[in-house]
């Protein structure tokens, strides 16, 4: 295939997205790609004992990366656990490395075990599990890259929250935690790194579709975890939608392209909802 050389928004810059490999990792990346950025692309590679549900698979994150590389732009990948402060080290150096630069960091790895449980229900390694990778995952990420940035007196970090970081929801008393604290992280490194011309904003999509080519089943894992019907979640999810439809992983992207860009600019310390009305409510 040809490769499509981009003049987009993003061109010329180059960025890093965690939880690359499928779902809302890959439709950003995608995007970003078609933006005209080049790309790091990363995401854990294994499953995680405590999570019951796969996580990203390296295969996934290659092909992530090669329909990334099929928009004309560079592309690296790295296996990372946003746990382990040397392996972000090691992403955040690969990318200076290979580009000299990071423009923009969407923070997209998270997981979303335990639901489906009440507070009380928790175990204390569930709940360490979720803030470690969902807060401290992001942090670790913002800490990696703060020197780079600030030191070119330019960047955007985008932390992909949720709805769930707005308002609250019966049986997940961990990620809405978790994204709470994560929108809380937003504001506050907004405004220490704002002097050095660095912008931080949370995106927070709401119910984002399972959509088969991004291999995305958060959706559905959340469904089993409440115990509704596979068959019916999307009918289910629907009804509690103001718009009457889902977030598609593309809205989510497009959301995350601008916050990137020179277009938003004057735009940090916020949140901005891709939820088709769900938290106007």
């Amino acid at each position: 295939m040809t490769p499509v050389l981009s003049a987009g928004p993003l061109a010329g810059k180059a960025a890093i997205v965690t939880g690359a490999a499928r779902g809302i990792g890959r439709a950003c990346a995608l995007a970003y790609a078609r933006a005209g950025a080049d790309l790091l692309l990363t995401d854990i590679g294994h499953d995680l004992e405590g999570v019951p549900y796969p996580l990203g698979t390296p295969s996934q994150l290659a092909h992530t990366a090669r329909l990334c590389r099929e928009q004309g732009i560079t592309v690296i990948t790295a296996e990372a656990d946003v746990r382990d402060l040397d392996a972000v080290r090691r992403v955040t150096d690969s990318a200076l490395d290979r580009f000299g630069r990071i423009d923009v960091l969407l923070n997209n790895a998270g997981i979303a075990a335990p639901s489906g449980k009440t507070v009380h229900d928790i175990a204390p390694d569930e709940w360490d599990l979720m803030l470690d990778i969902d807060v401290s995952g992001a942090w670790r990420m913002i800490r990696s890259v703060g020197a780079a940035m600030t030191g070119r007196r330019s960047g955007s970090v985008i932390n992909v929250a949720s709805t769930a970081g707005l308002v609250g929801y019966r049986h997940f008393a961990g990620y809405v935690t978790a994204k709470h604290a994560l929108v809380g992280l937003t504001k506050a490194a907004a405004l220490d790194l704002a002097p050095f011309g660095v912008r931080v904003n949370a995106l927070c999509p709401g119910s984002v579709r399972d959509d088969d080519a991004a291999e995305g089943t958060m959706l559905t894992e959340i469904a089993r975890s409440l115990e509704v019907p596979v068959e019916e979640h999307e009918e289910t999810f629907v009804a509690a939608q103001p718009m009457n439809r889902l977030i598609e992983p593309e809205d989510v992207a497009g959301a995350a392209v601008w916050l990137g860009s020179d277009d938003a600019r004057q735009v940090t310390g916020t949140t901005v909802t891709v939820d088709g009305g769900f938290t106007s409510r």
